[in-house]
């Protein structure tokens, strides 16, 4: 078969190219038109679009193929994160999945967050090879922000603390390539496992419960489960590649946050919705130190107390040492409920509800807002409070001094008869009465004044 060449194939000298292409600060578009305009070459944009692919001059990101890196004892190791929805008793709630996984022996280690961040990636990282006592030298991850500071890849740069954080422990990170999540294919099949071999028909009570059924299904059971084809244990084939591994340096510090924060005049100190005795009877400022599992506080360098921190969704405690009697007084800057009132306010009528439900999305302070509401109804009539209601109603009003003035005006202008008082008419023969009879009159003069002197200043 004869094969005939194009006979209008255009040929550009690849220096052209360059030129033009430095000069357009790398634009096709104009390298386009200015070999029309300029060098009268007739070529058609996509011609020209291969042309510059083939040079490597292209902004465009091309695919490529990933490397094929081996198993090699103690090479690296993988982390990454996957959020998910499941049930924590009776309640769906989203948890992001922290895990890291070492590729030659295929061992995890599994935990569970309600929020992800560089403090918590830290903590992770310092349990986990904490309690493998080894790492590997190098720890494979994506382009997250909570590592990289910038670029990408090869060219990434990670974070001055991460990466001093790192050192510590005898690893660094190392990103890999943009849309490359295969590079670390076997974290991503490790997920695969949690999804299918985890959370189906497991019921969790709590985080604290997920995280410790998380512990033994990664560190136990899947540890002396064969995998796949090769039926390799990944607790016989870390005993392998353990002398390959770095080992920890004994007594590493765990990381931690340091905050400030004053002590209350009950002795107290927040932190985290929570409130930590400190011990003493002054009210100097005192520097929380958060861990993952603990808290710290301190004074004057000095360590006060140390205190576990509390279970996952308690909020509003008063945290004070074993065996402690608690202060007498307590705080009392904690939130108070007020579910009671909108539930009573609410029942009072239809439009009462109506009203509450386009107030309170007008962005008062919903719980001093329903209380004062409440307040002002136990001040009025039914009547008058419904009233006061649909007239805020109508013309959208949301304010509590607004409201009050509207009280006022439908107070004044409500003509209700006042109801007839039944008398008993025996209160003249009592004794009290008896003994008082003869007394002076008393002298209302002085009510008679203030009543001119009110008249005055209306006028």
């Amino acid at each position: 078969m004869h094969l005939r060449t194009r006979s209008d194939k255009i040929h550009i000298e690849a220096e052209l190219l360059k030129r033009l292409y430095d000069e357009c600060d790398g634009y096709a578009q104009r390298v386009h038109e200015k070999l029309i305009e300029e060098e009268h070459i007739a070529i058609q944009y996509s011609t020209l679009t291969r042309l510059l692919r083939q040079l490597g001059m292209s902004r465009n990101e091309e695919t490529t193929r990933c490397d094929r890196v081996p198993d090699s004892p103690g090479a690296e190791m993988q982390h990454d994160t996957s959020p998910y929805s499941v049930l924590l008793g009776d309640t769906r709630t989203n948890v992001i999945a922290s895990l890291l996984y070492l590729r030659y022996c295929k061992r995890r280690y599994l935990k569970f967050y309600r929020a992800f961040n560089r403090f918590r990636m830290k903590c992770f990282f310092d349990e986990a090879l904490k309690f493998w006592e080894h790492a590997a030298p190098v720890c494979i991850i994506d382009n997250t922000n909570l590592a990289r500071l910038r670029g990408a890849g090869k060219h990434a740069v990670i974070v001055s603390e991460m990466e001093a954080f790192s050192k510590q422990y005898g690893f660094r990170f190392v990103c890999h390539e943009k849309n490359h999540a295969n590079r670390k294919a076997g974290e991503e099949r490790s997920f695969w496992t949690v999804e299918t071999n985890f959370l189906p028909g497991r019921r969790f009570q709590s985080l604290e419960d997920m995280n410790q059924q998380a512990f033994q299904w990664a560190t136990v059971r899947m540890e002396h489960r064969p995998v796949a084809k090769t039926r390799l244990i990944p607790a016989q084939a870390f005993e392998q590649e353990r002398p390959s591994l770095v080992p920890l340096t004994p007594h590493l510090p765990s990381p931690y946050l340091v905050h400030k924060r004053e002590t209350d005049q009950y002795g107290y100190a927040a932190f985290d919705g929570n409130f930590y005795w400190v011990p003493g009877t002054d009210r100097q400022d005192v520097k929380l130190f958060q861990y993952a599992d603990r808290l710290k506080i301190y004074q004057h360098r000095e360590c006060l107390v140390e205190y576990p921190l509390p279970a996952d969704g308690v909020h509003n405690a008063l945290i004070s040492p074993e065996g402690m009697p608690k202060p007498s007084r307590q705080p009392k800057n904690r939130k108070r409920p007020t579910e009671h009132e909108e539930q009573r306010l609410r029942a009072l009528s239809d439009s009462v509800d109506q009203y509450l439900k386009f107030a309170l999305q007008a962005g008062p302070q919903r719980h001093r807002f329903l209380r004062e509401l409440f307040a002002l109804s136990c001040r009025m009539t039914r009547t008058g409070f419904i009233r006061t209601i649909e007239r805020a109603l109508r013309y959208r009003i949301a304010d509590i001094p607004a409201l009050q003035r509207i009280a006022r005006l439908c107070v004044s202008q409500d003509e209700t008869p006042l109801p007839s008082v039944d008398v008993d008419e025996s209160f003249l023969e009592r004794d009290a009465y008896q003994q008082g009879r003869l007394t002076d009159a008393p002298d209302f003069s002085l009510y008679d004044i203030m009543l001119d002197d009110h008249e005055d200043d209306d006028g």
